[in-house]
């Protein structure tokens, strides 16, 4: 239960706390600042001569803060703080930003004028950069072959789709335009064409690249790069990492305690928590037996079955799973990935805690 303290009480831990600490300011000022919202029963609030409790409160508080201080510190090293820049983005200007939002947004860019990357990669309001199907439907209603990946964070993969095609994206960039389950423009001219002939891209393509303001497809990969680099996203696990230990509450920490004994960094690294390597799952539930995965990408038959390890940051917010979208619910996506690949079997108990800890990778901005 939350509770509120009056003033006196607040003031009396203070104290306590000032006696227990006092050759430690910085201790003091991290704790006094933790100490409005209380996770205790404090019993007669209003007995403001009563300070029994206050020993036992404040032990009760410092184990908790030492307990996320610890993890805080075993969390960093195993998998890092989200830098606040994408790699690679140093010459990246606000015009072309703004420009690769436009190109984005632009569904006349599409072979009949219906859909823009936006439609599959929605970031607007709640949406985390994904459509939430399990595949996505091309401009003409085609079904795509794979789960669409949230594009949030994007500019701090290596490795690009599911298969690995690509490892940048500007190599990246005017893919979705060309493929034929997506938006299915026949050639890159005609992608160019429909810009060149689009009056309102004039002043767009002359502020983002003065010297040279004739639309071209390098010039497109760059912006739309640009601005895929700018959609970075920050969670309450940010802060816990950052700045603030007791940012995640205790069933949080539990979840991310348990994440990094149960081995779950062995694949899911770095900070992005994924994305940095591939897996292949060993398992009886049937996938696509025709999609070879990596392999069809290296014409390697050793490669059969292997996908990139998708990084876990918004993952309570793009549901469905899994590189073919065919599991429903984050839980149930745990319970397998713990049949798959972890050390020990987890009980529904850990499996939830671990639940927990991975929704709070969500975005502040965005609803779990």
């Amino acid at each position: 239960m939350i509770l509120w303290p009056n003033l006196c009480l607040v003031s009396m831990i203070r104290s306590y706390l000032c006696n227990l600490y006092k050759s430690n300011i910085f201790l003091l000022t991290l704790l006094s600042s933790h100490l409005i919202i209380v996770n205790c029963q404090y019993g007669q609030l209003d007995n403001k001569n009563d300070k029994s409790i206050i020993p036992t409160f404040a032990a009760i508080f410092l184990g908790d803060f030492f307990y996320a201080s610890e993890l805080q510190k075993i969390a960093r090293e195993k998998i890092g703080i989200l830098p606040n820049v994408a790699p690679g983005s140093e010459e990246d200007t606000a015009t072309k930003i703004a420009l690769g939002n436009k190109i984005f947004r632009d569904n006349k860019l599409s072979s009949n004028h219906v859909q823009s990357c936006l439609t599959c990669h929605p970031i607007d309001g709640n949406a985390a950069g994904m459509d939430r199907q399990a595949t996505s439907r091309g401009t003409f209603g085609q079904l795509g072959k794979r789960n669409t990946p949230t594009i949030l964070n994007v500019g701090f993969l290596s490795i690009i789709f599911w298969d690995g095609r690509r490892d940048s994206l500007y190599n990246q960039a005017i893919d979705p335009f060309l493929n034929p389950l997506e938006m299915s423009l026949p050639s890159e001219g005609e992608l160019l064409t429909r810009i060149e002939n689009d009056p309102s891209y004039t002043s767009f393509f002359a502020n983002a690249f003065p010297e040279s303001p004739n639309p071209s497809i390098h010039s497109i990969r760059l912006t739309l790069a640009a601005f895929e680099r700018s959609l970075i996203s920050k969670s309450k696990f940010d802060s816990f990492l950052e700045s603030s230990p007791l940012s995640l509450s205790k069933s949080e920490l539990d979840g991310l305690k348990l994440f990094l004994d149960v081995g779950c960094t062995n694949c899911h690294s770095e900070s992005l928590l994924g994305g940095s390597q591939f897996g292949k799952l060993d398992t009886t539930y049937a996938y696509n037996l025709n999609d070879l995965g990596r392999a069809e990408f290296t014409g390697n038959n050793e490669d059969n079955f292997f996908f990139k390890v998708p990084p876990l940051r918004n993952v309570g917010l793009t549901a469905p799973y899994f590189h073919d979208g065919s599991v429903p619910t984050l839980k149930e996506a745990v319970r397998r990935m713990n049949q798959y690949n972890l050390i020990r079997q987890m009980s529904d108990q850990e499996i939830e805690l671990i639940t927990t800890f991975l929704k709070s990778l969500s975005d502040k901005t965005k609803i779990n």
